[in-house]
C-alpha cells in the first residue's frame, strides 16, 4: 500500500516536476470546435495559444464525475491511499466532482482512503504546494504531517499576477465593456490575486506593462515570508521575455532560494489570453515542515 500525492494539470506543474517524483496529474479538458483535448496530454501551451490565436471558438469545462472515477479506481484496486490537491472551487468545480467520484468509488471498494484538499489555488499556486508536499515525502515526513501540510501551505500561498491583453478578461465575463475599452486605450493592466474564496479578484490597476511586472514584483516583497528560504512559483502564458525578468527580479531583489517556473494551460489560458505573468510564495513559514525541505 502506498500513499500517492496527486493532482490536475491546471497546477500548470513543469514537466520537471512530473518525470522526477513520476507524479500523476490528470488532465483538464478543452473543447475546441467541437473536438475535445486533454491539457497535458493532447494539446500543450504553445499549441493552444496559436489555435486561440487563431479565433477558432473554445470551450472548457472542468473534470466531470465519470473522468474523476476512472482516475481514483486504479488506486483503489491496488489499496493505495491518496492525497488529491485540487483547483480552486471558486474559479471551477473541480472539487465537487472529485468528492462525489470518490463517493462512488467507495462503494465499489470501501477501504479505499483519499483526502481531496480544495487548494483555493490556481496555476503554479498549487503546483507550488505538490511540489513541496513530494519533496517532504521523499525527504521522509509521515502520511499525517503531508496532509496537515498541505492544508498550511494552500492557506497560505499568494498570487500576484497581471495580463497584457484585456480581451479574454472581457470576453468571458470578468471585465466590463466600459473597463475594457478605457483599459486598452490608456494601456490599463490589472494586478489580479486569488482571494480567501479561491476567486480570482483585481484589486489594482496599473498602466503599462512594465510597471504591471514591477507592482506584481513588490507584491512579493509586502507579503512573502523570509523569500530567501523559499521556492517561489513562477508562470507565463506566452510572455517569456517577461517571465525572465520577473525571475532575474526575484534573484537580485529577494535572493530566492529557488524557482519554480511554470506554463499557463488551457485552464486558465482560455480566459486570460497568452499575455498572463503571475508569482506565487508563501506568506507564512512553519519550522515543522521546513525540516523536510531542506
Amino acid at each position: 500500500m502506498a500513499f500517492c500525492i496527486i493532482t490536475d494539470s491546471a497546477s500548470d506543474i513543469p514537466e520537471s516536476v512530473i518525470k522526477e517524483y513520476d507524479l500523476y496529474v490528470m488532465p483538464t479538458p478543452v473543447t475546441i470546435e467541437g473536438t475535445d483535448y486533454f491539457d497535458g496530454q493532447t494539446i500543450f501551451p504553445d499549441q493552444f495559444y496559436e489555435i486561440q490565436a487563431s479565433g477558432k471558438e473554445i470551450k472548457t469545462y472542468h473534470i466531470n464525475q465519470f473522468m474523476f472515477h476512472e482516475h481514483f479506481l486504479p488506486y483503489a484496486k491496488r489499496d493505495d491511499e491518496v492525497l488529491y490537491i485540487c483547483f480552486s472551487t471558486g474559479i471551477a468545480g473541480t472539487f465537487n466532482a472529485a468528492k462525489l467520484a470518490y463517493e462512488e468509488v467507495l462503494e465499489e471498494y470501501p477501504g479505499f482512503k483519499m483526502t481531496i484538499i480544495d487548494s483555493k489555488c490556481a496555476s503554479v499556486g498549487y503546483g507550488l504546494v505538490v511540489e513541496r508536499l513530494l519533496r517532504m515525502q521523499r525527504n521522509g515526513a509521515p502520511r499525517e504531517l503531508l496532509i496537515e501540510a498541505a492544508h498550511f501551505f494552500c492557506e497560505h500561498i499568494e498570487h500576484a499576477v497581471t495580463v497584457v491583453q484585456l480581451d479574454y478578461l472581457f470576453k468571458g465575463g470578468r471585465l466590463s465593456r466600459t473597463s475594457f475599452l478605457a483599459g486598452t486605450v490608456l494601456d490599463i493592466k490589472p494586478i489580479i490575486i486569488v482571494d480567501e474564496n479561491g476567486s480570482l479578484k483585481a484589486v489594482e490597476k496599473v498602466r503599462g506593462w512594465k510597471k504591471a511586472q514591477n507592482r506584481i514584483l513588490a507584491m512579493v516583497g509586502e507579503k512573502g515570508c523570509r523569500l530567501e528560504d523559499q521556492v517561489v512559483g513562477v508562470v507565463y502564458g506566452r510572455e517569456k521575455e517577461s517571465a525572465e525578468y520577473i525571475k532575474e527580479q526575484l534573484c537580485e531583489r529577494y535572493h530566492v532560494k529557488g524557482m519554480l517556473e511554470g506554463r499557463i494551460g488551457c485552464a486558465i489560458g482560455a480566459h486570460t489570453g497568452p499575455g498572463i505573468l503571475g508569482i506565487t510564495f508563501l506568506n507564512e513559514i512553519n519550522e515543522k515542515y521546513e525540516e523536510y525541505l531542506k
